[in-house]
C-alpha cells in the first residue's frame, strides 16, 4: 500500500455564503450536522487529522516591509473570499482528497480549495 499523503481543504465563502448559512448569529444546525457526519467519516476512516472553524474576529493582518511590522485589523485580502475553516486529512491521492472536500458543506456554496501539505523531507 503506497504512503498516505496529507491535504489541508481551505473552506472559503463571502458574505453571501454566509448569509445563506447563518441564521442571525448562529450556524445553521444542518451544516453543523454535515460538518459531524464528515468529521465521523474521516475518523472512522482513518483518514482525519484535524479541522477548524476560522472567526474573522481579533484576526490581524501582519506585513514585514524592510524590517519594520505592518499591523492592520482584520485578514482581509484584496479578495472577496475569507478563509473560513479547513480540514487536515492524510489520504491516498489528490483524487481521494478531491472526493473530501466535495463533502465539506460549503462547497454546495463557495469553493473549497485542495493542497497537498509538504512533508518537511520534501523541502
Amino acid at each position: 500500500m503506497l504512503p498516505f499523503v496529507k491535504y489541508m481543504m481551505l473552506i472559503y465563502g463571502t458574505d453571501e455564503t454566509w448569509q445563506r448559512i447563518y441564521d442571525g448569529d448562529k450556524v445553521g444546525d444542518d451544516l453543523m450536522r454535515a460538518h459531524h457526519a464528515l468529521t465521523d467519516q474521516l475518523v472512522a476512516s482513518g483518514e482525519y487529522v484535524a479541522s477548524s472553524g476560522l472567526t474573522v474576529e481579533a484576526a490581524r493582518t501582519v506585513r514585514v516591509r524592510d524590517g519594520v511590522p505592518a499591523v492592520t485589523d482584520g485578514p482581509f485580502t484584496e479578495a472577496k473570499e475569507v478563509l473560513a475553516g479547513y480540514y487536515l486529512v492524510d489520504c491516498a491521492s489528490v483524487e481521494r482528497a478531491t472526493e473530501i472536500a466535495a463533502l465539506i458543506p460549503e462547497a454546495a456554496l463557495d469553493l473549497v480549495e485542495v493542497r497537498r501539505v509538504l512533508d518537511p523531507a520534501d523541502m
